[in-house]
């Protein structure tokens, strides 16, 4: 039997049924999301209902003891594996689509956030600058001008990425 087959539909009438679907909406995306995006990506008008509803996954999961969590991120919420877990089966998610070099720029970004660009090329040579275009258009970094430098720190992506 087909899975198209097997589908069935999924009526919502009850505040748990609403609660359900915010928890289905934080595993399948994988990313932050804060409780407006929570609201319109499953159909609840009020924010307000939202932000309880996550509070209380967040309460529900503490009390399971579970390996997963739903963290507070600024003002998203992100559903990860706790620790030890997620060190045991993060190379079950496959590395980042970063080159080895960016990947060094980037453990020495988050090391010494904010950092100057001009320090990173002296570090790591005139390489850098393409792994810092490289790690930009990835937005796990974020740059603003310091007279003939940038100032170099890392993005809420970053954070959210690396769970960090």
């Amino acid at each position: 039997m087909y899975m198209e087959d097997q589908q069935q539909t999924i009526t919502t009438t009850t505040p748990n049924d609403y609660k359900k679907l915010v928890e289905a909406a934080l595993f399948v995306t994988g990313k932050a999301m804060n409780a407006d995006e929570l609201a319109q990506a499953v159909g609840i008008a009020s924010v307000g209902s939202v932000t309880n509803m996550v509070n209380e996954l967040i309460a529900e999961y503490e009390r399971r003891d579970s390996s997963l969590a739903i963290l507070k991120i600024g003002d998203k919420y992100i559903m990860s594996v706790r620790e030890p877990y997620s060190s045991k089966v993060n190379n079950l998610a496959g590395a980042p689509d970063l080159s080895k070099g960016a990947m060094r720029i980037l453990a020495y970004v988050s090391k010494n956030s904010p950092t100057m660009q001009s320090g990173i090329v002296k570090s790591f040579g005139s390489t850098s600058y393409d792994y810092l275009k490289e790690l930009t258009e990835k937005e796990f970094i974020s740059s603003k001008k310091v007279g003939r430098t940038k100032s170099i720190e890392t993005t809420e992506k970053f954070r959210e990425y690396f769970n960090v």
